[in-house]
């Protein structure tokens, strides 16, 4: 293996022979020049992996040379040598981006730990993060068994999270496949949990979770009856994970004022979830209030055209009738524009909802678009796309400029996805749902092992189209095939992202609230 080159530029550099002999008795190559005009020649004509450049010279100073070193190679690390601590020598040179500065006298330790920073850095945080994880690993895989309660799911899929996000920064295949297959088993674990409590949870259970219907008046409402102004962005389809990749721009403009998690209901689907989180009922009390407004899954209309009603009638139930407020479906990147063009609209309302449908539709273009399977093949691909879409959004425009009002901001989703591999046949009549992860209708076939089924939808309160009908979830990657066309169907649809029914990814999601840091 090739040996680290070090050049390291000092008019004194005779005097700094013993430094020079301890790193590369360390293991490195080092050249040494006493001049910028040299350095510069040197550099052009070899490779070098890190520099060391005194600021204080005669001819070429230390920033000028950093100047015309960067003018024709931006990522090779320089370290800044000085014997000043002016603070504008500092800003020069952190502006010029160097790699580490040092302020002479500098002993052979402070050389040392700033080549490991800079060149080591990758291979050691790789080594502590593979290491660290191994330990959690064992630790998770004897507590799996042992989660009992709601709060200990939330807290065991947020370590899970937590270590997919760090081995994201390795490249180190093998850990994440090690990682995936704890993920695997977690869900496996969880879904015989749901499956176990969720009845008990609909009739009324203390030790349930928050569910959907109750996120708006546990979070919403006491704030709009503190009199403050709030923005709920309801961002459709943001899984747990994805919000934490986004977590870091929204806190360069707002403080976290509280981060929870919540349980969407089943179906975990657009069209239950957030209709349940906006009417604050579940499905089958919406459809009874508003017979006229909802739609069951083999109807042909809209299923989320009355959120706003819905949420005005919530707000009336619980003494909020009165305020001002608007609402706002994005569906399409010039919509989003206008709307963050007219932000200022904002500060005459004491509630303004926006719902952002950019994820959900990621997520289906997985489904149908070869080059969004390309480029979101795995979750850790997923993560990435959706963080390059905010950042480039028009939603994040809007929420820059929201920062600056005297508004509230209430981020959360509806329901989450997975990326589903695992094909299991169904078969039924015409009528049932075309759904990958739920079913609802009569006269099912299917396999029981791999399904949570609901025989009783009013057990739950979910409506039903027939009288006979019953509801079946599809648990952790599983998606339901027909027999027909068997193979087909099961090529077009593994690895795509789908939602409907029971795993950690899709039920178990994010509610925080934010402050402007102004």
């Amino acid at each position: 293996m090739e040996k680290t080159r070090i050049l390291w530029v000092d008019d004194e550099i005779d005097l700094l022979k013993p430094h020079v002999l301890f790193i590369t008795e360390k293991g490195y190559d080092v050249d040494t020049v006493n001049n910028g005009e040299d350095a510069l020649e040197m550099i052009d004509e070899n490779r070098y992996d890190l520099v060391f450049l005194d600021e204080n010279m005669p001819g070429i100073g230390g920033l000028e040379t950093l100047q015309q070193i960067r003018e024709t190679d931006t990522n090779l690390p320089v370290v800044m040598v000085t014997k000043s601590e002016e603070e504008h020598i500092m800003e020069d040179a952190i502006g010029a981006q160097i790699a580490d500065y040092l302020i002479k006298p500098v002993n052979p330790n402070q050389l040392l730990l700033s080549i490991k920073k800079n060149l080591d850095k990758t291979r050691l945080v790789s080594e502590k993060t593979s290491s660290s994880y191994q330990q959690e690993f064992r630790k998770i895989g004897m507590e799996l068994n042992d989660v009992r309660d709601v709060d200990g799911w939330i807290d065991m899929y947020k370590r899970l999270v937590y270590w997919e996000m760090e081995l994201d920064k390795l490249d180190d295949e093998s850990m994440n496949e090690i990682l995936s297959m704890q993920k695997n088993e977690a869900n496996t674990v969880f879904c015989k949990f749901v499956e176990k409590n969720y009845i008990n949870w609909m009739q009324g259970d203390e030790d349930g979770p928050m569910f959907s219907p109750s996120v708006f008046k546990k979070n919403l409402f006491p704030l709009l009856k503190e009199g403050k102004n709030v923005t709920l962005l309801l961002i459709d389809n943001l899984r747990y994970d994805q919000w934490k990749v986004l977590q870091p721009i929204f806190q360069q403009y707002y403080k976290t004022n509280s981060e929870g998690m919540f349980f969407s209901i089943l179906p975990t689907a657009t069209q239950y979830a957030r209709n349940s989180m906006f009417a604050g009922l579940m499905p089958a009390e919406i459809k009874k209030r508003f017979p006229n407004q909802w739609y069951d899954d083999t109807e042909e209309e809209g299923k989320n055209l009355h959120e706003e009603d819905f949420l005005r009638d919530n707000l009336r139930r619980n003494g909020l009738g009165d305020i001002r407020m608007s609402y706002h479906k994005i569906t399409n990147h010039v919509n989003a524009k206008k709307l963050a063009d007219n932000y200022k609209s904002f500060e005459q309302n004491q509630l303004n909802v926006v719902v952002y449908n950019f994820v959900d539709m990621l997520s289906h273009a997985k489904t149908d678009t070869r080059l969004i399977q390309e480029l979101a093949d795995d979750d850790k691909a997923y993560r990435s796309l959706t963080l390059s879409w905010f950042k480039n959004s028009p939603l994040l425009d809007l929420l820059r400029k929201l920062a600056s009002t005297n508004t509230e901001l209430l981020l959360t989703t509806d329901h989450g996805t997975i990326n589903v591999d695992t094909p299991t046949k169904l078969v039924g009549l015409r009528e049932i749902t075309t759904n990958l992860r739920y079913k609802q209708g009569k006269n099912m076939s299917y396999e029981k092992k791999d399904v949570f089924e609901i025989n009783k939808p009013e057990l739950v309160h979910l409506p039903k189209v027939h009288i006979s009908a019953n509801y079946v979830f599809a648990r952790e990657k599983m998606f339901f095939a027909y027999p027909n066309n068997y193979n087909h169907f099961v090529k077009y649809y593994k690895n795509t992202y789908q939602h409907g029914g029971i795993s950690l990814e899709e039920m178990v999601i994010p509610i925080v609230q934010f402050s402007p840091k102004r």
